[in-house]
């Protein structure tokens, strides 16, 4: 790992940042192609990860403009049923913990196609989606009835809701945290939008299982910053808000839930001191934690190639599910072409007929796994892995085996 001179700190302007890994120069992960673009130059941005020895906080040194990388997105949640089954739960245990009537407002962040704010307004109560993809929020608002504000949240939109009387009594923020190029930016518009009682719910991917786990495929341009508690926490406390609890969830490979309110508006809960000593104890806010990191990277991309490359000069044919931002990050950094993969697989109607970004290989529906019947299929989307395993039982019964890169590969 190397220090030197780097881009500053996004949250708090240190100018000394530690570089952890380099994945190279990488199109955007979402951004996929159509037969019309497939013959056109596609953008690449630097992918280096650093950590900030001043305020702990992990991130990516490029800033693609957001509106480059959301205005048109391609990502609809409610294709998992994973994450479905995870926001009802979620919203049922906070109608119960906070009371929630018709009296009060609950509001979400990134939106999407209403996958979780479908369950609030099933009981009742009031709902505001707030999502800058035109695409997406037209899903939510035509088939889950979910209002939905088509913008950027900023602290200029959270001003003006709270003069409109609109400001939140829970609002929501699920993997959108990490998408921000400011993160003190994000919950100093946060603290405007909510009520001073209320509580925001924040999930993000956990940085101690990114390195724990070797998930450096979650490592793209969409994904400004990489969260430990520690990171958060300071960052709270230097915009007027604090943590009042926090959980693990193993959403996503593993994610703190954070539950963010006003500073003082409620007591701090015991997980959040255990699981701050805990991190202090590993060294997370240390630049020793992440030194060996690259090194696992690419040792991982020597025995994934490997693998592939036996299968492939042993007659077999692979293709690959889940279009998705971790495969990209995985199949760019690694090398992963049409010379090993024949096609995707994606569940999404919103991917499929288009074209993975770098490698260019064709997106179909799940059923062609059926159709084209290739040997080996390389899980991009791990994190859904038993889902799809189980989706993909008949394949299996035929004899088709899945590899499963992360965090070390394995064939099932």
């Amino acid at each position: 790992m190397k220090s030197g001179p780097h881009p500053t700190c996004r949250a708090c302007g240190h100018g000394d940042l530690c570089e952890v890994v380099n994945l190279g120069s990488t199109p955007l992960a979402n951004s996929l192609l159509t037969a019309e673009t497939l013959s056109l130059p596609e953008e690449r941005f630097p992918l280096v990860l650093y950590f900030c020895p001043a305020c702990a906080l992990v991130q990516i040194g490029e800033t693609v403009p957001p509106q480059k990388l959301f205005q048109n997105y391609v990502y609809a949640s409610s294709f998992s049923d994973k994450m479905l089954a995870h926001a009802r739960a979620l919203v049922e245990r906070m109608i119960a913990k906070r009371g929630l009537t018709s009296n009060h407002l609950v509001m979400e962040i990134a939106s999407n196609d209403g996958y979780l704010l479908q369950y609030y307004r099933q009981r009742g109560i009031p709902i505001l989606g707030i999502e800058p993809a035109a695409n997406i929020a037209a899903i939510a608002e035509r088939e889950r009835g979910i209002p939905t504000i088509v913008e950027f949240f900023d602290s200029k939109l959270a001003e003006r809701l709270a003069i409109e009387g609109r400001q939140a009594d829970v609002i929501h923020a699920h993997n959108v945290f990490a998408h921000v190029p400011n993160p003190g930016h994000f919950l100093a518009a946060i603290k405007l939008a909510l009520k001073p009682e209320g509580v925001a719910v924040i999930e993000v991917p956990y940085l101690a299982e990114l390195i724990n786990r070797l998930e450096f495929d979650t490592i793209y341009h969409e994904h400004f910053s990489y969260f430990s508690l520690t990171a958060v926490d300071r960052l709270a406390q230097r915009n007027g808000m604090a943590i009042s609890d926090v959980e693990l969830e193993p959403i996503h490979g593993g994610s703190l839930r954070l539950f963010v309110t006003h500073e003082g508006a409620a007591p701090t809960a015991m997980r959040v001191s255990t699981l701050l000593a805990e991190e202090a104890t590993r060294g997370i806010g240390k630049r020793s934690y992440y030194a060996q990191f690259a090194g696992h990277v690419w040792s991982l991309k020597g025995d994934l190639l490997g693998l592939l490359g036996r299968l492939k000069d042993e007659g077999n044919r692979l293709a690959a599910y889940g279009a998705s931002a971790k495969g990209s990050t995985l199949m760019n950094a690694f090398g992963i072409g049409q010379e090993l993969l024949e096609f995707v697989v994606d569940r999404s109607p919103l991917k499929q007929g288009r074209f993975t970004p770098g490698n260019h290989l064709p997106i179909f529906a799940p059923e062609a796994l059926r159709e084209r019947s290739p040997d080996y299929v390389l899980l991009l989307t791990w994190n859904f892995g038993e889902e799809i395993l189980r989706q993909q039982q008949a394949f299996r019964d035929n004899g088709g085996r899945f590899i499963i890169p992360l965090p070390r590969v394995q064939v099932l």
